[in-house]
C-alpha cells in the first residue's frame, strides 16, 4: 500500500508541476474550449488526490522519513565553511557540465561523432549543478555568514572555476578518446559484389 501511495503521490506532484508550469506561460497559445476545460479538469484532479495524500498518514510519515536526516545533517554542518565548499562544487559543476554541452559536443559534432546519452547526462548534470548552486546560495543567505563576505564568495567562485575548468578538460578527452575506440572498433562496411 505504501509503494502505490508512493507512486501515486510522486506521480500527481509531477503532473500538478507541469499543470502549474503549463499554466503560467503567459505566451502559450489560446487553447481551445474543450483543450481548456480537460485541463482544467485534470489540474482539479491532481489538486484533489495532492490534497487527499497530504492527509494520508503514510505518504506523512515517508515525507517525514525523508526529510529528517536531511534536516539534521543541515543542522550539523549549516557553517561557513560547508557554504564556501558547496558554492565551489555548485560552480565547478556549472562550468564543466556547460563546457561539456557547448565546446565538446559541437567540436564532435563538427567530427559526426555524437552520443546522445552523453547530451542528456551532460544536460541533467547541468541542470543539477544550476539547482544546486541556486538553492546553496539561498541556504547560505538565510543560514550562514558566506555570502556577506565577498572574499569568501569570489574565492570560492575562483575555485571552482578552476576545478570546473579542469573536469571540463578531463572529460573532453575521456569522450574524444571513447570516439576513437568506436571508431575503430566498428565493423568494416561489407564489400560489395560485383556482379
Amino acid at each position: 500500500m505504501k509503494l502505490k501511495s508512493i507512486i501515486a503521490f510522486v506521480s500527481i506532484s509531477f503532473l500538478s508541476v507541469g499543470l502549474a508550469i503549463s499554466q503560467d506561460n503567459s505566451a502559450a497559445p489560446e487553447k481551445s474550449p474543450d483543450t481548456a476545460a480537460a485541463t482544467k479538469s485534470i489540474s482539479e484532479k491532481a489538486r484533489e488526490i495532492g490534497s487527499t495524500l497530504d492527509q494520508s498518514n503514510p505518504v506523512r510519515e515517508l515525507s517525514a522519513g525523508v526529510l529528517e536526516p536531511i534536516y539534521k545533517l543541515t543542522e550539523y554542518i549549516a557553517h561557513p565553511a560547508f557554504y564556501w565548499i558547496a558554492f565551489a562544487i555548485m560552480v565547478a559543476g556549472v562550468v564543466s557540465f556547460a563546457g561539456q554541452l557547448v565546446l565538446t559536443k559541437l567540436l564532435l559534432m563538427m567530427q559526426l561523432k555524437m552520443n546522445f546519452k552523453e547530451i542528456l547526462s551532460d544536460l541533467l548534470g547541468l541542470a543539477i549543478s544550476v539547482v544546486g548552486l541556486v538553492l546553496t546560495t539561498q541556504a547560505a543567505t538565510e543560514n550562514s555568514s558566506f555570502t556577506t563576505s565577498p572574499s569568501a564568495v569570489v574565492s570560492s567562485a575562483a575555485v571552482g572555476v578552476i576545478t570546473g575548468v579542469m573536469f571540463y578538460i578531463w572529460g573532453q578527452s575521456q569522450e574524444f578518446r571513447a570516439a576513437r575506440t568506436i571508431k575503430t572498433n566498428s565493423p568494416a562496411p561489407p564489400e560489395k559484389r560485383k556482379m
